[in-house]
């Protein structure tokens, strides 16, 4: 039986290049593995089959959007999780979910080996590799972005040779990864820190020098979890696509930051989280005013360490 390989397949240049790479280096079939973590953009079944165009034998997707937020955004809004007291841990909570139908995908379709797309200066590679360890410590582990230093302009001139259906394009300049979290930009112009973000480095805020009319909103917490806006109940995905949107709107949740790398790196990040940061600025206050300080002390320790994890 021909080997089998799971690929993390977000639908972009990278992953579906990664198809042919992959099979034409190692022999083995492909399995593409997409997962909906509210990242937006195409509908699920249009990136399935371009991942079977691409040369995928088979294409798992999974809309795991109400899991997301449910299970890895809402410990993240109990913890105030927010590394080096910014970033709302965007890409970080994501991965866990996404590596969890990676190895449901390999169990199912007979896969022996998980594939993902990073490269070797960020810390997605760590997340990737060390959930696989864990959830599935039979699998093996392969990175060709990384490994094989397949650069964009490789995977342009692969893509273009082949036909792929896909675009292929040298003028966005970033790397971002989005979901219903937040979104995270950085590479290009980003790289040097006295250049500053231009407008179309943002997506999910509107620029907060031309504010619309005020907005008041109220938020109703059960247990740490927001459990209605103005009084309508909602879900936790359903909260945060709102506050995306409301918060958004007036320029809420953008983040500037230069950020430690596990790999001993630091990296200038941008990030866009306008519900996130508006739910736990939220919460934050709900804290303020019912924690005894005592309380209120021990939990920062707790929190940073979870966060820190």
């Amino acid at each position: 039986m021909t080997e089998r390989i799971v690929l993390a397949y977000s639908g972009g240049l990278d992953t579906s290049v990664a198809i042919g790479w992959i099979a034409d280096a190692t022999g083995a079939e492909v399995v593409a593995v997409a997962v909906d973590v509210g990242q937006g953009g195409e509908d699920l079944e249009v990136i399935r089959q371009r991942a079977l165009d691409c040369g995928a034998v088979e294409a798992y997707v999974a809309d795991a959007r109400d899991e997301f937020a449910e299970e890895y955004c809402m410990p993240a809004l109990k913890a105030n999780a927010l590394y080096h007291d910014k970033y709302p841990l965007v890409s970080a909570l994501s991965r866990p979910v996404i590596v969890k139908h990676i190895v449901q995908a390999a169990r199912e379709f007979g896969a022996t080996t998980m594939a993902h797309g990073c490269t070797g200066k960020g810390n997605d590679q760590v997340r990737f590799e060390v959930g696989i360890a864990s959830l599935a410590p039979d699998l093996k582990c392969i990175a060709p972005v990384r490994d094989l230093a397949l650069t964009r302009d490789k995977a342009i001139d692969y893509a273009e040779r082949n036909n792929l259906p896909i675009a292929t394009t040298k003028k966005n300049p970033f790397s971002i990864d989005q979901n219903v979290w937040g979104r995270a930009v950085e590479t290009g112009f980003l790289e040097d820190i006295w250049n500053a973000p231009t407008k179309d480095v943002y997506e999910y805020t509107d620029d907060p020098a031309y504010p619309p009319v005020p907005d008041e909103v109220i938020i109703s917490f059960e247990k740490g979890i927001p459990v209605a806006l103005d009084g309508q109940k909602v879900t936790p995905l359903q909260a945060i696509q709102e506050m995306n949107r409301r918060a958004g709107a007036h320029g809420v949740g953008r983040i500037d930051i230069v950020e430690d790398r596990l790999v001993g790196i630091k990296s200038r990040e941008v990030y866009e989280a306008p519900g996130a940061i508006a739910l736990i600025e939220a919460h934050r206050e709900m804290e303020n005013v019912t924690l005894e300080r005592e309380q209120a002390r021990y939990k920062r320790v707790i929190q940073q360490q979870w966060t820190d994890l």
